[in-house]
């Protein structure tokens, strides 16, 4: 049975843009951290016969961190929208997300009930979809997620998503429990 931890590696995030990180990632990492397709969709694609699903484990209204507020480009101590999930494929989680988006901005957009669904499933049938560019790191996840010995975080990700006056952090770490079952390097 997986517990939930709280592993901060990095005090502050090194986020870089995902082109600076490339001479470190060997090609199937680069395949999976630069796509700009649904990663649910390549999630569920890459565990075959296994289940996919997505784990809630935190959603609240909360205060993003300093990075996560610069990135969307609003002032600091300003309430957001955060949740947190663990997408997992068979009993594995694969990958761990944190989502967050200003207070102001959500009304109309019914991201309070996705519940277990998976923001991609919403968020890629949007038809205004934007995403900006996608940045890189190494640090582990700041945030509680489920883990045993071997779920570590690879490679972590983020971009922010804009969609009818909505801006959205999406933050996916990669964990050594998916490079293990696909038979990924290290780096």
């Amino acid at each position: 049975m997986a517990t939930f931890s709280f592993r901060p590696a990095c005090a502050f995030p090194v986020w870089q843009p995902v082109a600076a990180v490339r001479p470190a990632m060997s090609a199937p990492w680069w395949q999976w951290v630069a796509s700009t397709d649904s990663l649910t969709a390549r999630l569920i694609n890459a565990g075959g016969e296994r289940r996919f699903r997505v784990r809630l484990l935190r959603q609240e209204v909360g205060m993003p961190r300093l990075d996560e507020a610069q990135a969307l480009g609003i002032a600091p101590r300003r309430y957001a929208w955060l949740r947190e999930v663990a997408l997992c494929v068979g009993d594995s989680p694969w990958v761990v997300a944190r989502s967050v988006a200003p207070l102001t901005q959500l009304q109309g957009q019914h991201l309070k009930r996705l519940g277990e669904r998976s923001l991609g499933s919403w968020l890629f049938q949007q038809p205004d979809l934007v995403r900006g560019p996608i940045e890189a790191s190494t640090c582990q996840p700041r945030f509680a997620y489920p883990q045993d010995d071997k779920a570590r975080s690879r490679w972590g990700r983020r971009s922010v998503f804009q969609h009818g006056g909505l801006s959205l952090l999406v933050q996916e770490h990669f964990l050594t429990t998916m490079a293990d079952d696909l038979g990924l390097p290290s780096r």
